[in-house]
């Protein structure tokens, strides 16, 4: 005898009555961004819309799902509602694919035939965009930050340093704030490392713990190696002002700043780090503002599973509070990642907003993969297990907050397409937008102030002349031929006296004379709190 199947059980597809229950789900009061229709059989319902309440995606969301299954196109379509709804939006491009926001896409058979089957008014259109690029490696505005901006904690995790070597780095800096120090670049950072593993620079740490040379000896190689990798072009000045980042075009619109990551994709750690530095800056910068109608900038977290791999636990613990915090200062962060377990736990509990492309099943571990992100939605009448890996290119599993906080009811959604070209955008057109960019202008040129390098390397040229004129006056007029009135007035100054006095210490205090008795202060995440 063969099994029945039990006609209550769930079913992929959703039962009936379901259409219902989605669409009073998702009938907002306020503004909503469009996401796509609710399938059900073989087709979608244009009848039945998905979307997101503008009001929430301040309240974070995850955008998950295997390659090729569509999160690429899914972050283009959030991106381009956003615009045009007049908030601005910060993303990552990592291969190069969304630069095609800025040109208007083109209209196909199969494309027209697809929105109009969900019931998507489709009309090409480009979006204002921002081009950026990390210190200039690539087309794009230069993207930089000083070291001592930038702080010991998200610098040891691009450096990839344990424990004890991120210890030793915090203590360096430490040591360069007190002193109002600032770090512009690395070549200033490995300056102050072999200045306090000195002789002349041991004593300043000796009260405090101490570097030690093996320790500094391996911070210094990580340095080297990054330097050779091209990645200290990110660091130096002019600084970038995270208030470039919130604006809207002349039209009213959000202006997208996409983050051009094609020239550095060999050097995850670097891109992904400097994601989270920008987010802790946009905590540190911005006021208090609660909620709002609609968020001031949303924040696209892209390949999200770099920024996690083998980061330390102090590492984690500030990233979860940057992101349960940054809420209040009407900021929205968005994961994208091919898995839910790809965030961890404490992260992956903010997230309210969840499009859920397929996920494959190949391997036990993909198999656990799989059933932990079923028990991460609410309950539905679908066998989310066998949805989620039957999905197709361009559909997902969605529930959002509803603007009383509660969960909408899980929609298995065809998404909409992009208005912009789902192709990059040509070179010419990059270069174009790059020239006429009045932001562009502010952060072309670098610039080289003198900073710890050359004033620690003044610091040591005064000491040794110091050392070797006292040297030179002692040899020239002997202790012994001085009388006991001659060797008081004619004391020869100390080593620190000269040093004190002499023109390359003084335009060293004159440099720092404005911070000089102002520790540099840091926030929750390690950064310069300005």
């Amino acid at each position: 005898m063969t099994d029945q199947k039990d006609p209550a059980a769930p079913t992929a597809g959703p039962p009936p009555g379901w259409a219902a229950e989605v669409t009073a789900g998702y009938t907002f009061a306020g503004a909503r961004l469009g996401l796509g229709a609710l399938v059900t059989g073989d087709h979608a319902d244009p009848a039945v819309q998905v979307g997101l309440p503008l009001a929430m995606m301040n309240r974070h969301g995850l955008v998950a799902g295997a390659t090729g299954t569509g999160k690429t196109k899914t972050l283009q379509v959030l991106a381009e509602g956003l615009s045009a709804a007049g908030v601005p939006v910060f993303l990552a491009d990592l291969k190069g694919d969304l630069s095609g926001l800025a040109v208007p896409g083109e209209p196909t058979e199969k494309l027209l035939a697809r929105t109009a089957s969900i019931g998507q008014e489709w009309a090409a259109v480009g979006h204002p965009v921002e081009f950026f690029t990390l210190g200039g490696l690539g087309t794009g505005t230069p993207l930089r930050t000083t070291v001592t901006d930038f702080g010991p904690l998200l610098l040891a995790k691009v450096l990839g340093l344990n424990a004890t070597q991120e210890s030793s780095l915090g203590l360096v800096f430490h040591w360069a704030d007190s002193q109002g120090l600032a770090l512009l670049d690395l070549q200033d950072l490995r300056a102050t490392i072999a200045y306090l593993v000195s002789d002349e620079g041991k004593p300043e740490l000796k009260g405090i713990g101490g570097l030690s040379a093996a320790t500094a000896g391996v911070i210094l190689r990580t340095i080297v190696t990054l330097q050779s990798q091209g990645a200290d072009v990110f660091f130096g000045e002019p600084a970038f002002e995270v208030a470039d980042l919130l604006r809207t075009a002349d039209d009213g619109r959000g202006v997208i700043s996409a983050l051009e990551l094609p020239g550095v994709q060999d050097r995850p750690a670097l891109f992904s780090t400097f994601l989270m530095w920008l987010l802790a800056e946009l905590y540190s910068e911005l006021p208090e503002v609660g909620d709002l109608a609609k968020p001031k900038l949303v924040f696209f977290f892209d390949e999200a599973h770099l920024l996690f791999t083998d980061a330390s636990k102090d590492f984690l613990t500030q990233v979860t509070q940057t992101v349960r915090l940054i809420r209040s200062k009407g900021v929205g962060v968005f994961f994208v990642t091919q898995s839910p377990k790809d965030v961890p736990p404490d992260v992956l509990a903010q997230l309210g907003n969840r499009v859920q492309h397929a996920l494959r099943a190949y391997t036990p571990d993909d198999a656990r993969a799989l059933r932990a992100a079923v028990r991460t939605f609410p309950d539905s009448p679908y066998d989310l297990e066998e949805l989620l890996t039957t999905l197709g290119t361009g559909e997902a599993v969605v529930t959002v907050l509803s603007e009383r906080g509660a969960p909408t009811p899980v929609a298995w959604t065809r998404l909409r397409a992009p208005q912009s070209s789902m192709a990059p955008a040509p070179p010419a057109a990059l270069a174009s937008a790059v020239a006429a960019s009045g932001v562009a202008r502010k952060y072309a040129t670098a610039v080289d102030r003198e900073s710890a390098y050359e004033l620690l390397a003044a610091r040591a040229t005064a000491t040794e002349s110091a050392r070797a004129e006292q040297v030179e006056r002692a040899e020239r007029t002997p202790q012994a031929e001085r009388t006991p009135r001659e060797r008081v007035e004619r004391a020869e100054p100390s080593g620190f006296e000269q040093v004190v006095t002499s023109a390359p210490m003084r335009s060293f205090l004159r440099s720092a004379g404005t911070v000089l008795g102002r520790e540099i202060t840091r926030s929750l995440f390690g950064t310069r709190r300005r």
